[in-house]
């Protein structure tokens, strides 16, 4: 499902005004630095190193002229009844309301990942909920081993892990797990939740609302079968169920669903198409069976264009995945702009008639952000947590003949353009990249797939534009809840709040406020987004 993601903020630059707020999109955890001490004393709950003025930890955000921000951090055990294996040290920062008086509420916010650490983002999530932070307040924790809450590495980096082949990211991915040890068991969603539980309970505060975004979705659902009674409301955007589908035929489908949609809706940039979807679906096809066969070298520069350039083989996979992840990002942000997905008919076009330039240079676009970042946040999360057609009990012999009989029991098209091994080496948090992940590093209790949920008002939205959480998952996580609305927004992608204007925020912060959407008219009246013609 491509579920994975790296941080819009850092790959396409901070959207202005309540566009800011974060979308993920392609697998980035934040960078590490240092391993918690397995058997260091717990600390006393808040206790927050006083190193900045007034006693703020010197990392503690600053978000503007009206809002206060109070920092500090919890000593929690890094696996529940291991105390053998230590503790880790969780920070939080919670960005205060500007309005007199006590909040009228509490609003925890994740913006995905699995990796992202929200309190670096504090400013523009402070700028796109800047209406709500009038009366309520803003609660940041950063996931274990993300941030400031003791990061953890083993050794993979966003670099490797990305312009790896696919053999090279399974290799790469058990030898995390294996530098991990036995640690690797305390990175779980489940853990993440009771930890945002914890500070919401040292904080003195009763209910939260949650937000979250892309990974976001699948973290605060776990949350609240957790502690449903710690539950006031929920916003889920860019969303999955935690039932998703292993095989992620939902994600396939969507990116011929997408290319169908800005074909037909680029008429109105001038009275004529500027692409046909049929076609731009058949190119897809076209190019995936051609890149099956024989893959593509390319050439990819970091730096804009500076230094020693680094080899890509680029396969139906790695093509899967620009389609999927890196077409769904930041679409609707800038709708008269470049994006992927708008340049991708014509590139493809472009490759089935010979020329591989165009194509090429989408590809240069897109891995030339690739960083040093460790994704042992990332890799750890997806690997305990996530579904897949295996058990996680099983010898590494007996996974790979489950997965095989998984991907040869499927039935034709259903990966629409892709053949289904093809497609499957494109996400990297599903298809075969966790099957080497040590089973004596593996936690034990996932996250039940169909847990008692909180009966509390839902918000769930989607972009129709999104191939990554695709609106058809949006819908599976809307139904998890009794009283859930759904919303599928035209012309956005990967999330919602990324569109143009404002009123993607409008609507969810309403939603926070009331429980109620209100008038949502301006959900469908975002406009097309620009698509680079294609010559007949």
């Amino acid at each position: 499902m491509g579920m994975a993601l790296t941080s819009t903020l850092r790959r396409a630059g901070l959207v202005a005004g309540a566009a800011a707020l974060l979308a993920t999109a392609l697998p980035v955890a934040e960078a590490t630095t240092a391993t918690a001490a397995a058997t260091r004393p717990a600390a006393t709950p808040l206790a927050a190193p006083a190193t900045g003025p007034g006693g703020r930890p010197d990392w503690c955000p600053s978000v503007g002229a009206g809002n206060r921000v109070d920092c500090g951090s919890l000593d929690r055990p890094a696996v529940a009844g291991r105390p053998e294996l230590g503790t880790i040290e969780v920070s939080y920062a919670v960005v205060r309301h500007r309005g007199a008086g006590p909040a009228k509420g509490t609003v925890a916010v994740n913006p995905g990942g699995p990796g992202e650490a929200p309190i670096r983002m504090a400013p523009a999530f402070a700028g796109a909920l800047h209406g709500l932070l009038a009366d309520h307040d803003l609660l940041l924790v950063d996931p274990r081993g993300t941030g400031y809450s003791e990061r953890m590495p083993c050794g993979l980096t966003d670099s490797e892990y990305r312009f790896g082949t696919r053999q090279q990211q399974r290799e790469a991915v058990a030898r995390c797990g294996r530098e991990l040890g036995p640690r690797a068991q305390a990175y779980t969603t489940a853990a993440t939740a009771d930890d945002i539980d914890a500070v919401r309970a040292a904080l003195g505060v009763p209910q939260l609302t949650l937000y979250g975004l892309s990974y976001g979705t699948y973290l605060m659902p776990v949350y609240a079968s957790r502690h449903p009674e710690r539950v006031k409301s929920m916003v889920l955007s860019g969303a999955y169920p935690l039932a998703f589908d292993p095989l992620a035929r939902s994600g396939a489908r969507a990116v011929s669903l997408a290319l169908h949609r800005i074909c037909d809706r680029s008429a109105g940039q001038g009275g004529r198409s500027a692409c046909d979807g049929a076609k731009a679906v058949k190119d897809l096809a076209t190019t995936a069976s051609r890149l099956r066969d024989q893959p593509l070298d390319v050439d990819v520069y970091r730096d804009s264009g500076h230094g020693a350039p680094k080899r890509l083989r680029f396969t139906e996979g790695k093509l899967a995945n620009l389609a999927f992840e890196a077409g769904s990002r930041a679409v609707g942000s800038d709708p008269a702009g470049h994006t992927l997905l708008g340049d991708l008919p014509y590139a493809l076009d472009g490759f089935v008639k010979g020329d591989n330039g165009p194509l090429i240079r989408l590809v240069q676009d897109d891995y030339k952000g690739a960083t040093g970042d460790d994704q042992a946040p990332y890799v750890a999360v997806v690997c305990n947590d996530y579904r897949k057609t295996w058990s996680a009990k099983d010898p590494v012999d007996e996974r790979w003949r489950t997965y095989r009989a998984a991907l040869a029991g499927t039935r034709p098209g259903a990966f629409a353009a892709f053949s289904p091994g093809g497609y499957l080496e494109g996400p990297t948090d599903g298809g075969d990249v966790c099957i080497g992940w040590p089973r004596e590093n593996t936690a034990p209790r996932p996250q039940p797939l169909h847990p008692r949920m909180p009966d509390v008002p839902v918000l769930v939205i989607s972009g129709d534009l999104d191939a990554n959480t695709p609106d058809a998952a949006g819908r599976q996580a809307a139904k998890q809840f009794r009283d859930s609305r759904f919303f599928s927004i035209p012309n956005v992608g990967h999330v919602p709040e990324l569109s143009s204007t404002g009123c993607v925020t409008d609507v969810t912060t309403r939603f926070v406020r009331t429980g109620r959407t209100g008038d949502t008219a301006c959900l469908g009246a975002l406009p097309p987004i620009a698509v680079t013609p294609v010559q007949p």
